[in-house]
C-alpha cells in the first residue's frame, strides 16, 4: 500500500492510561516530529476520558495532532508502531490498557480497506476522544465518508471527556 508523493495533511490520535500518561504522549509527539517527513501542523488541548470499550482499566489521557506529509500511509503506519514499540507499548489484550496507542485516523482524503491500516479509521466517528481534540486543531475538519467533526461529535451521548488545561504537550 503506497500513496503518491503529493502532500497530505495526516491526523493522528494520541492515548495513553498507564504509567506517566503526559509523558507518553510527550514522547510520543516528540518522536513523530524527530525523524524527517512529518511537518507540525497542529496539537490539540489534553483530555482525559474514560476507556471506551476492553476490559476494566484506568481514565485516558488522549490528544490529537496533525502534519503535513509526503510520507505514504504504509511508511506512516511503520513510524506510528515504532514509535509506540520505542515508548513501550505491549500488544496483548484488545482494547486494553495501554503506555501509548497513536492511531492514523486520516490520511488527506486517502481510503483504504487494507487489513493493516484502513483509513479513514473505522471508529473514529463515534469517539468523543478523537473528535473533540480534532475539532480543538481544525474546528472545520470533515472525515471522508462521514461529514463534519464537529456534527459528528455533537451527536456522541455517554462517553466522558474533560479537557485538561493543566496539561499541555509542545511540538
Amino acid at each position: 500500500m503506497t500513496g503518491p508523493a503529493t502532500r497530505r495533511r495526516v491526523v493522528l490520535s494520541l492515548g495513553s492510561n498507564v504509567g506517566d500518561r503526559l509523558a507518553a504522549l510527550q514522547g510520543a509527539v516528540d518522536a513523530l516530529f524527530d525523524a524527517p517527513g512529518l511537518e507540525p501542523a497542529g496539537l490539540s488541548p489534553v483530555y482525559e476520558t474514560a476507556p471506551v470499550g476492553g476490559p476494566e482499566q484506568g481514565p485516558f489521557l488522549n490528544a490529537v495532532v496533525t502534519a503535513d506529509t509526503r510520507m505514504p500511509a504504509d511508511v506512516l503506519l511503520e513510524r506510528t508502531q515504532s514509535v509506540e514499540e520505542a515508548l513501550g507499548r505491549v500488544r496483548d489484550v484488545r482494547w486494553g490498557p495501554r503506555t501509548l496507542d497513536v492511531d492514523i485516523i486520516a490520511v488527506g482524503g486517502e481510503s483504504s480497506d487494507a487489513p493493516e491500516l484502513v483509513l479513514p479509521h473505522p471508529r473514529a466517528h463515534e469517539r468523543a476522544f478523537v473528535l473533540a481534540p480534532w475539532a480543538d486543531v481544525e474546528p472545520d475538519a470533515e472525515i471522508s465518508g462521514r461529514g463534519s467533526v464537529r456534527r459528528l461529535l455533537a451527536g456522541i451521548d455517554g462517553q466522558e471527556l474533560h479537557r485538561r488545561d493543566d496539561l499541555v504537550l509542545r511540538v
